[in-house]
């Protein structure tokens, strides 16, 4: 009898099994589910991957199949190739190209700590590893080395999260050392806008001459005064005088002498012997000396050290300051954020005011005269954000309530307002730089509860009342000449009204026209020389403050003729279209405010509210 196959005496005969197509479905699994295939049943198990990579970790462990030893000073790592080349470019290289490693069982590995490789190693099986601030310093450089981008790029991340004033230098000079370009410039750009809290370090005394240069050169400082930059290098220059005494001059050149104010020039920098001493800082002692003897003539007297530092980063916030409720007179203040519509309270002024004048100037917030609820106010304060306090500066010469207040090219102008006895034509002009008030040329009409702003280089008083009417008058002032000169009279009288510049017209919206509080605006069209109408406000408003911010203007508090108001709306001047927004904390009638760009405003509050 022959066979097709032998078979062994005792064993069975083999067993071909033929598939048939069924015309009949055996089980409830449809042909459609995914796990069938017109090829087949497709099985697909999840966790395959992980499952196998944890049976290769405890091979691992226990010393299996390893064919790798990186040797790391005194110490060794037993693992597997095609772990290690499946994770990292570095080791794919070693152990696939021409390099006499592919075939050696031991490699020694130069430079790297053996805490990074071991946990790179324990990476590479589990992908999972833990960054802390102990060993970020070796993992970000050895991952570097290894071309594991995933946990450099993970390092960086833990780094930008730990920075500090007491260590964005250290970090930003090992990103600089590691090529970690992101970290690098965040670092700088955070040690930039935490300048005054950095000076103050360590760190900051010890780095080298062209590191002080750079940062101190930079116009993106973020500094309440350039007193702060003086002194930043009077200090890294005496922290070892013998040997950097001959940077002075090169140093001086980057500081912004002319915006410091005359009180410290005459008393720190003309008394500097490091100042005194050297030629070159004599003379750009000279510069700053002139540039405060005539503020009429700054135009003509700037350089690159005239010019503002403006910091990046820095977003605009709507202070609300003083202003009354009822009985009280307020000397609380708060802050808006546009970004999450929201208020914050803010430190209180050092006195109570109401109708008092508020203009944002070099990134302080300046308070200047008022009423106290005894008297009419010649005092003023300005705010620093940086360090959220209020500092008093000279009074005024003549007590001023009900006031218009703004500030062009590095002053402030006050005019008109109400002295305790009579309504005022008065102006008055401060300069920050010498802390001096001086009188200008008076305006043509007396204007109490009048407005004032600045459109192309000059400034327009609008309204107010002059002891017997409410005005519609407005009158422009061009600082270059001195003079005051009648322009078109607004569409109605309006006296508390809100008065803003933006975008090359004038915004003139709300008031009293002497039977009832407004809500209707108008704007001037300066090329035109016309007044057009504007959407009238949700609210009835007079002794209001009216702001312009990020592409809108805002309407907050005053009164609507029966009680102070704590609303707030927002004008969009493409859609003439208003909306109300979050509304302050306080009722605030006769309310003052202005705008100010910041940096980390929420963190300042609460470090110092607290």
């Amino acid at each position: 009898m022959s066979c097709d196959n032998d078979v062994s005496p005792g064993s069975s005969p083999p067993v071909n099994v033929v598939f048939e197509a069924s015309t009949q479905t055996p089980t409830n699994e449809e042909c459609e589910s995914p796990l069938f295939t017109p090829k087949g049943y497709c099985l697909k198990t999840v966790e395959h991957c992980s499952f196998a990579l944890s049976n290769i970790q405890k091979m691992k462990q226990q010393g299996q199949l390893c064919d790798i030893t990186l040797k790391i000073g005194l110490e060794r790592f037993s693992a597997h190739k095609v772990v290690l080349a499946s994770v990292s470019p570095y080791f794919f290289a070693m152990f696939n190209g021409d390099m006499k490693e592919q075939h050696q069982s031991e490699i020694t590995i130069h430079d790297l700590d053996p805490t990074a490789i071991d946990l790179l190693i324990e990476y590479s099986y589990t992908g999972q590893i833990l960054i802390t601030p102990d060993n970020v310093q070796v993992l970000l450089p050895a991952s570097s080395v290894l071309q594991m981008q995933e946990v450099r790029e993970a390092c960086c991340k833990f780094l930008l999260r730990q920075l500090h004033p007491t260590n964005c230098l250290g970090i930003r000079s090992f990103a600089d050392t590691h090529c970690c370009k992101e970290l690098h410039l965040k670092s700088h750009v955070y040690a930039l806008q935490n300048f005054q809290q950095v000076v103050a370090t360590e760190e900051f005394l010890l780095l080298p001459f062209e590191e002080v240069k750079e940062l101190i050169s930079n116009s993106h400082l973020n500094i309440s005064s350039e007193e702060d930059v003086f002194t930043a290098v009077l200090n890294w220059v005496k922290h070892d005088l013998a040997e950097r005494s001959r940077y002075i001059s090169q140093l001086m050149v980057h500081v912004r002498l002319p915006l410091v104010n005359r009180e410290f020039l005459m008393t720190r920098v003309d008394n500097e012997r490091l100042i005194r001493d050297d030629s070159d800082c004599r003379e750009l002692l000279l510069e700053a000396m002139r540039y405060h003897l005539a503020p009429e003539r700054r135009c003509a007297l700037s350089t690159s050290r005239t010019i503002e530092r403006k910091p990046k980063g820095a977003d605009p916030y709507l202070f609300a300051v003083g202003g009354g409720s009822l009985f009280a007179i307020h000397s609380e203040c708060e802050v808006y954020n546009p970004k999450n519509d929201s208020w914050s309270v803010i430190a209180p002024m050092l006195w109570r005011r109401s109708r008092s004048g508020v203009t944002g100037l070099r990134r302080l917030l300046y308070v200047v005269g008022g009423y106290d609820g005894n008297s009419d106010l010649a005092t003023a304060e300005c705010y620093n954000p940086l360090v959220n306090s209020w500092t008093s500066i000279t009074p005024m010469g003549t007590k001023r309530s009900c006031l218009g207040i703004c500030s062009f090219d590095g002053l402030i102008y006050v005019c008109g307002g109400y002295d305790g006895a009579s309504c005022l034509s008065s102006m008055e002009r401060y300069d920050p730089l010498t802390g001096i008030w001086c009188s200008c040329p008076a305006m043509n009409t007396r204007r109490r509860y009048c407005r004032i702003a600045v459109v192309e280089n000059c400034i327009y008083a609008l309204g107010g009342f002059d002891s017997t009417n409410y005005q519609a008058s407005v009158e422009r002032f061009d600082p270059r000449e001195g003079t005051w000169a009648p322009i078109p009279s607004m569409s109605s009288r309006r006296s508390s009204c809100g008065v803003v510049a933006y975008d090359g017209h004038l915004y003139c919206i709300g008031g009293n026209d002497g039977t009832m509080c407004m809500s209707s605006g108008e704007k001037f069209n300066v090329r035109r020389n016309a007044w057009e109408p504007i959407a009238a406000m949700h609210n009835r408003r007079s002794t209001h403050e009216i702001v312009a911010m990020d592409g809108f203007i805002y309407a907050l508090g005053g009164n609507d003729g029966s009680s102070s108001l704590n609303s707030v709306e927002k004008y969009d001047p493409k859609l003439n279209k208003w909306t109300v927004v979050a509304s302050m904390s306080i009722r605030r009638s006769s309310v003052g405010g202005a705008v100010l760009d910041c940096i980390n405003l929420e963190y300042v509050l609460k470090q110092t509210m607290s």
